[in-house]
């Protein structure tokens, strides 16, 4: 970059004859002083060509200003590049994470603010600072920043234009900021064109407010839904629990039914329930299949899950006739005329940037990830909202620590308060973000803490993703039979409609990992196939219905269970209906684009089998390495009654190690895990494992061992680092 005017001398210089004209700037080179702004005014007739002093001292501060304004610009320009777009375009299309969080129009627009103000403002401080030790070095250091901020914009087209990632890429756009940084120093046009950019912050956030799909939660068009009309018959209470991220297959015991031994309560549910076993979700995204679920049809817009989007709804149907008591999570379909949603999980402003900076962290960084704002929504407990539990810690051998019942989710726990008997029919509503990651509880209903960027996807992570969810699956089922008793215990089991389903399931088919398409091609049986129980008053024994059901069908259905015409037209059928003649599903990766989906009740998967060390004791082993564990100081002085376990280990192991090799993780002399060694991941981690049996562990200090497994299951004790 050129040279700006240099500040005026402290005193007045010494006068001498007129300055001479130099020779012109070469072609194309930046002249000192051109972005600065125009060359100062020439000296009025007659005027000696001396200046004042005073007036050269007034014209170089103008000039050094508007020198300063030009590199603000510049600045502002690629940060809107960098950091601006990237992260309000992620924030725009996902409103579910405003809703999530609660947030209204002020901490909304608040956080936008921040995005595109803070991080300009900041190097713009920086470059003002410098301007203290110099012209020179606040030159150098505008040019720095030019190419720093060049080069991160280099990752970010890096990796989305090129295959190349990790540090081949980052040596990749170091060179392209460095020759971008060289470029801006040496000729006008760079710096022009990232003046002009300077406007695309502003673009940037008009399109966040008033285009995006997170305009509607900024700037709410409307609260319309029709109410539905009371047709004859009875209107019996209503119970809809949503669960999430919920495979079929995860229930089923190798018979194709629902896997009793493991989850006893999803078994007694389906014993008294009708069973829609060829039930499939519309979308594998809570923020199109909800919304489906809810209207009865399909998925044509990207819009927010809003009431304003979506104004004729389960919530708007029933409101003229029923109460309306809902727990939503990452939606707000009940419109505040028909409810109120008083429990809350974290929120404020705090939280909107913390997660905003890990977003960003993603974006920007020189490695794939696929940005989903509702990988980071966790279900708040009951202790953490300040509300007492509803139910108390059930009878079981498991369940052997009374703080336990604290880590029941809080909106759950509001749910189960509200199920009692009321003079006028009441619709009870909850979306649970159960068992759906982040995976944190054992199936006792304790929480553990693991690194929130363990891979999901490669040899021995799937396995470890696939058990973990399993895991919280159990703890899901905990609270299924929480419900069952609260309906029992209350008199609403037999009188209710009582439906248990889930929005969408999720793969761990190694490389095909998670919701996406090529989960859905490759294991449409794990994502599009969910569970759907639909228990009608009255009823008391299970059966089992295989007709092609879509979640469209559930608005339909529960409708016509409480005697309400629905006044608008639907995609989906009642199951009181004759059911579809036709076999194929369709399911929408994004709104108005179906894909088909072929198939009809899945087949179970196998179950993970576990090794047979797990459960063994272990005495005196022979020494055969060495390991590092992280957090190893967490078993010294275990607190159950805090409700939390080190259950989740993981470390390194020397390069030595082959992989495959397998390692027997014990506590307290017994194996609670055996897990393979696996190549190095980004965290520098070559083995995670889950002690998902609490009774492992006892409160105070905890003895962790990692044992080598040989051919022939001989176990070499590491030391622990």
């Amino acid at each position: 970059m050129a040279e700006p005017i240099p500040d005026p001398p402290a005193s007045p210089p010494t006068p001498g004859p007129a300055r001479q004209p130099g020779p012109a700037a070469p072609a194309g080179q930046c002249d000192p002083g051109d972005r600065a702004g125009e060359p100062g005014p020439a000296a009025p007739a007659g005027h000696s060509g001396r200046s004042d002093p005073a007036a050269r001292a007034g014209r170089a501060s103008r000039v050094g200003w508007r020198a300063e304004l030009g590199r603000l610009a510049e600045v502002a320009g690629l940060v809107g590049l960098v950091v601006t777009q990237p992260l309000l375009d992620v924030l725009g299309r996902s409103p579910d994470f405003f809703l999530f969080h609660r947030a209204g129009r002020r901490e909304i627009l608040l956080l936008v603010a921040l995005v595109a103000l803070v991080p300009t403002a900041a190097l713009a401080l920086l470059g003002a600072l410098s301007r203290l030790a110099g012209h020179a070095a606040r030159s150098a250091t505008h040019t720095l920043l030019v190419g720093l901020l060049l080069a991160a914009l280099a990752v970010q087209v890096g990796r989305h234009g090129t295959p190349l990632r990790g540090v081949p890429l980052l040596l990749l756009a170091a060179v392209a900021g460095a020759a971008g940084a060289a470029a801006h120093r040496r000729w006008r046009a760079p710096g022009r064109a990232l003046r002009l950019a300077a406007a695309g912050p502003l673009l940037f956030v008009g399109l966040f407010v008033f285009v995006s799909p997170t305009s509607t939660v900024v700037l709410p068009r409307s609260e319309g839904g029709a109410a539905g009309v009371a047709g004859p018959g009875n209107h019996p209470p209503v119970v809809v629990l949503v669960l999430d991220e919920l495979p079929l297959v995860s229930l089923l015991g190798p018979d194709g039914r629902i896997d009793a031994a493991r989850f006893p309560h999803f078994a007694e549910l389906a014993g008294g329930s009708t069973w829609y076993r060829n039930a499939t979700g519309v979308s594998g995204w809570t923020p199109y299949a909800l919304p489906a679920m809810l209207t009865g049809r399909y998925p044509q817009r990207a819009v927010a899950p809003h009431y304003s989007q979506h104004p004729d709804n389960l919530f708007t149907a029933f409101g003229g006739l029923y109460d309306v008591r809902a727990e939503e999570s990452i939606t707000r379909l009940c419109p505040p005329s028909r409810c109120e949603q008083p429990v809350a999980p974290e929120q404020g402003m705090g939280v909107l940037v913390r997660q905003a900076g890990g977003l960003l962290r993603q974006l920007t960084a020189p490695v794939d990830s696929r940005v989903d704002p509702e990988d980071s929504y966790r279900e708040p407990t009951a202790e953490e909202a300040g509300i007492d539990a509803a139910e108390p810690v059930p009878a079981d051998p498991k369940f052997r620590w009374d703080s336990l019942d604290d880590n029941q989710p809080a909106r759950f726990t509001s749910f189960l308060a509200g199920l009692r008997p009321a003079a006028r029919p009441t619709l009870h509503f909850l979306h649970l973000l159960m068992p759906h990651s982040p995976w944190a509880y054992l199936p006792s209903g304790a929480r553990y803490d693991a690194p929130e960027d363990l891979p999901n996807d490669g040899a021995g992570w799937v396995e470890l993703a696939r058990g973990r969810h399993l895991a919280q699956l159990g703890y899901t089922d905990r609270l299924i039979g929480q419900t069952l008793r609260t309906l029992r215990s209350t008199g609403l089991y037999d009188q209710a409609l009582l439906v248990v389903t889930a929005d969408h399931g999720v793969s761990f088919t190694p490389g095909a990992q998670g919701r996406g398409m090529d989960a859905i091609r490759t294991a449409p049986a794990e994502v599009a196939w969910v569970p759907t129980f639909v228990k009608t008053p009255g009823q008391r024994a299970g059966r089992v219905d295989d007709r092609n059901w879509q979640h469209v069908d559930l608005l339909p259905t529960i409708a016509d269970e409480a005697a309400i015409r629905l006044p608008w037209p639907v995609d989906g059928r009642s199951a009181r209906q004759a059911p579809r003649t036709e076999a194929g599903k369709v399911f929408y990766d994004r709104p108005g684009q179906p894909t088909p989906v072929a198939g009809g009740v899945p087949a179970p998967l196998p179950p993970p089998a576990p090794h047979p060390l797990v459960g063994t004791a272990v005495g005196d082993r022979p020494a055969g390495g060495t390991a590092e564990v992280a957090d190893l100081a967490a078993y010294d002085a275990v607190d159950p009654d805090t409700g939390r376990l080190p259950a989740a280990v993981w470390g390194d192991v020397p390069d030595e190690v082959p992989d495959g090799t397998l390692l027997a993780i014990a506590v307290n002399g017994r194996i609670g895990a055996v897990v393979p060694v696996v190549p190095r991941d980004a965290g520098g981690r070559r083995f995670a494992a889950l002690l998902a049996d609490d009774r492992l562990f006892h409160a105070g200090a905890n003895r962790l061992a990692v044992y080598r497994v040989t051919g022939d299951n001989t176990l070499l004790r590491l030391t622990l680092t």
